[in-house]
């Protein structure tokens, strides 16, 4: 693949990011932002019992529900889309006998799948009220290390259902690859810390709702990705021949 090409589909990817955002800002603001609300009620709520109060909010509310998490989830969409762009290009031809919008929807969920859904299995999304803030730091190194974790065993089960599809053919090969990557996540799930740090009183429902909220953002975001970055390659990687009609039309006329 060319470099020309590359930059095209790098393109197309952040494109189809920025599109794949805009669905998951909706999901974000008409599914998620009902749950915040509620959550930092609740903190409120816990606050106006103790001598000190709350703190002044730094950025209203109104703002960050709004412009704040356009330009988060929007600038997420953009960079992630241009980062699997690349990894497309690498895989496309080389993970099986699939096309380009196959390829796209497939890397799609592996990415839906490594980037999020293993990590937030361990360590799901919590809402505001729900958390140490002295342990933030090590919440987010923790997230961070399983999501590591997992892109890197899911591109080693990759690597290693080729290599075994000779020998044991491509169905069994893909069994023993995906079987080992369940193997060692739950390893790492098992020997990982776990983190508890959920109010007893917190609303049980308040609080997988917002995580069940979370998870449909990204799953809006990933295969919103899919469906348009995989239909934007195709056109790009695959042209449709010009029609009769428009090649007669281009066609020089006889003296």
């Amino acid at each position: 693949m060319n470099s020309a090409t590359v930059r095209n589909l790098l393109v197309r990817g952040m494109l189809a990011g920025l599109a794949a955002g805009v669905l998951a800002l909706i999901v974000a603001y008409f599914l998620g932002e009902p749950n915040v609300d509620s959550a930092i009620g609740f903190e409120e709520s816990h606050a106006a019992a103790h001598e000190h109060g709350h703190e002044v909010e730094l950025v209203s509310r109104s703002l960050q529900s709004t412009a704040g998490l356009a330009t988060g989830v929007l600038i997420y969409g953009v960079a992630f889309g241009g980062i699997t762009a690349l990894a497309y290009c690498f895989a496309l031809g080389r993970v099986g006998n699939f096309g380009a919008r196959a390829t796209a929807l497939l890397l799609s969920g592996a990415a839906l799948l490594a980037v999020y859904v293993v990590p937030f299995l361990k360590y799901p999304a919590n809402p505001p009220a729900v958390g140490d803030p002295d342990t933030i730091g090590k919440r987010t190194t923790l997230y961070l290390l399983m999501m590591v974790l997992a892109v890197l065993l899911a591109v080693a089960a990759v690597i290693v259902g080729k290599r075994l599809a000779p020998k044991l053919g491509t169905w069994y090969a893909t069994v023993v690859a995906v079987l080992g990557f369940v193997v060692l996540i739950g390893l790492a799930y098992a020997f990982l810390p776990t983190v508890n740090e959920v109010p007893g009183d917190f609303p049980a429902a308040l609080l997988w709702r917002f995580r069940l909220s979370a998870l449909a953002l990204q799953i809006t975001l990933w295969s919103g990705f899919g469906l348009v970055f995989g239909e934007l390659a195709e056109r790009l990687l695959h042209p449709k021949p010009a029609t009769a009609s428009a090649a007669s039309a281009a066609a020089p006329a006889p003296h």
